[in-house]
């Protein structure tokens, strides 16, 4: 391939962030249903005391405190549905703690549920007591599989294989009565997806020599996918899994490759954290330097057709995958926003050449294989440009590397940086508001960040808590403009404990000692227009002395950034997947790898089931009200 020139450094300033807060241009506009005042207010007002204020939401809100057990507000249910191990095709064994096989893990519940999708029944109605629950499995917790495991690089064949099958996803059918939800057995949707389940690539870089390998010479036939953090729905009714940190997977060396540069930029040949390499060829980067290629896409799956082949849609572009946020543009073009899950990485967005058609259902999805996908630029006077990824425009030509369109794709992260996008501070879930077309980013944290490098969109050095940005595209009579090359964006909190000077978190002024958050992840919007907000410490959940949960607030009006504390996970688990039920009577919740950083033998936790001998186990919760209303209510 050709010499590649290095991608340019996108220029920071330190004064950018007190420019972008007092540049009357910059906030005109933006504070959505209140004042310019009013925004400036909560931007810059330390905590006051605990009240409900001018919130809409009715909940009492709970402690941070972190328990062994979850916890949910005064007047709500949660209830474990699913856990893993449990059976979710009709032959699946009873599952034996502390010695999975393989082949009964694929039949079970996998590990470390994350995304959420929940898809009514029948298909396109509103029906909220019975549905299909789409669930990724991101990954796996050796120490907390198997007694006496401390080195998951270790692992014998049989249980890198257990790995393997407990990777994926699960579709399952749900239904509720007298008031209470239950996995129904036997359904004929019932699925289990895993690394090794056949799948297809579709778009430009299908068929790329960069894709193919020994096993699929054809490059667009690639086995299992890996890393499922979040995800999306499509318009016409299908699920999007995001692939996210593939390069924990594979192992070996690359050498001097033609792929070496590109594996090196996505981390391979780094930090490894599985040992599958050493098992299975496919994962040694030595023998197979073109397969961590076939992993980092958006992966659509029909969970109505148990038959359905995934396919990665690679015109959406290949990078560490957060999730995708979809909307319909006025126009009728599809737009689906994604972050990069790393460090210093780039929002992007992807605007269909095609039109949807209703009536042409699953078939819309060749949408994804034709459009333009946009990195982002935030500028300092409240712009952000959208930066089109585009071969032989501007620097990506064959002189960088580039030789053609799946290039571009396979080698997303360099185009962008090449284009002059903004480095994030990992930008995680991304979500399209339905009711006012506003896009909602949750950049997790980012503490590499040093002081010369802060700027307008990531305003904080060593940002542990990470905070959230609102976009809104140009606004005409018929709805958003979503397409536009050009939008407005403004910061709609500052996470962190407001009490600590030093930690410039910003909120609303009446947020209460128990609302504040720490490193925002997966958002929901509820059919109030509330924002909803899963939070991810990791190590530092004891560090901040705060339990990961779910908070929520409102978007517009004086209850704006408001965040109150609604549901608190077990001791080391992460909040994720929040999805409701279109009558908003239900939330469903992912409680992600409770008790990690602990043992199989010596757990931190023993959640869900409390038992002697049981390790921790991640589950699917469903959250309903006591008087059956509304959630939030």
């Amino acid at each position: 391939m050709s010499p590649r020139k290095s991608p340019p450094r996108t220029a920071t300033l330190t004064e950018i962030i007190h420019a972008r807060l007092t540049r009357r241009a910059a906030l005109g506009g933006l504070a959505a249903g209140g004042a310019l005042a009013f925004l400036n207010h909560v931007l810059r007002t330390p905590l006051a005391g605990a009240a409900m204020g001018p919130s809409s939401l009715g909940f009492e809100e709970i402690s941070h405190a972190i328990t062994p057990d979850h916890r949910v507000a005064p007047g709500y249910r949660a209830e474990v549905i699913m856990r893993w191990g449990d059976p979710v095709l009709p032959d699946a064994p009873e599952w034996i703690p502390g010695n999975p096989a393989a082949a009964a893990q694929a039949t079970q519940f996998g590990y470390n549920n994350d995304f959420l999708a929940y898809l009514p029944l029948p298909a396109g109605s509103n029906e909220s007591r019975h549905g299909l629950l789409v669930v990724n499995h991101e990954y796996t917790n050796a120490e907390l599989i198997w007694p006496g495991i401390t080195d998951g690089p270790a692992l014998t064949r049989e249980q890198a294989e257990v790995e393997m099958a407990a990777h994926g996803l699960s579709v399952i059918e749900v239904a509720q009565s007298e008031g209470r939800w239950q996995v129904l057995p036997g359904s004929r949707y019932a699925r289990r997806i895993t690394a090794h389940t056949p799948m297809r690539c579709s778009g430009p870089a299908a068929g790329s020599p960069r894709l193919r390998t020994a096993a699929d010479p054809g490059g667009a036939s690639p086995l299992g996918t890996l890393n499922n953090c979040a995800g999306g729905k499509t318009p016409w009714g299908t699920v999007i899994t995001a692939e996210e940190n593939f390069h924990f997977y594979f192992g070996g060396e690359a050498g001097d490759s033609a792929e070496s540069g590109n594996l090196l930029s996505y981390g391979v040949g780094g930090e490894l954290r599985y040992n599958w390499y050493r098992h299975d060829e496919r994962f040694d980067a030595g023998a197979e330097p073109r397969e961590p290629n076939r992993f980092g896409w958006l992966v659509e799956i029909d969970p109505r057709d148990p038959g359905f082949v995934p396919i990665k849609r690679t015109a959406l572009g290949r990078f560490k995958h957060e999730g995708a946020g979809f909307a319909l543009d006025r126009s009728g073009a599809v737009v689906a926003y994604s972050g990069d899950d790393e460090r210093f990485q780039f929002l992007y967005k992807f605007v269909s050449r095609g039109r949807f058609d209703p009536s042409r259902g699953s078939a819309n999805g060749r949408l994804l294989d034709d459009g333009t996908l946009f990195a982002a630029r935030f500028e300092a006077d409240g712009r952000l440009i959208w930066l089109p990824l585009v071969h032989g425009q501007g620097p990506l030509t064959p002189a960088n590397g580039f030789g053609g369109p799946a290039d571009v794709l396979i080698e997303t992260r360099r185009a962008a940086a090449l284009m002059g996008a903004t480095p994030m501070d990992r930008p995680e879930d991304v979500e399209v508001h339905p009711l006012t077309g506003k896009v909602y980013v949750a950049l997790t944290n980012n503490s590499r960040r040093k002081p010369g490098e802060i700027d307008g969109a990531n305003p904080r050095p060593h940002n542990r808590f990470g905070h959230l940005v609102e976009i809104v595209p140009p606004g005409r009579p018929e709805g958003p403009d979503h397409q536009a090359l050009e939008a407005r964006w403004n910061l709609f909190l500052l996470a962190g404990d407001p009490r600590d000077s030093g930690s410039g978190a910003r909120y609303h002024p009446r947020t209460s000692a128990d609302g504040w958050l720490a490193c925002p992840d997966n958002l929901a919007v509820d059919r109030k227009g509330r924002l909803w907000i899963s939070t991810d410490q990791g190590a530092d959940q004891r560090k901040n002395a705060i339990a990961d949960g779910m908070y929520a607030c409102d978007t517009e009006g004086e209850g704006r950034a408001l965040t109150r504390f609604f549901f608190a996970c077990p001791a080391d688990a992460e909040m994720c997947g929040p999805e409701f039920t279109p009558d908003g009577r239900t939330l469903f919740l992912s409680v992600q790898h409770p008790g990690e950083g602990s043992t199989f033998d010596r757990p931190s936790t023993r959640w869900p089931d409390f038992r002697d001998g049981h390790p921790p186990r991640p589950s699917v919760v469903a959250v309903t009200k006591d008087d059956g209303g509304e959630i939030g209510s």
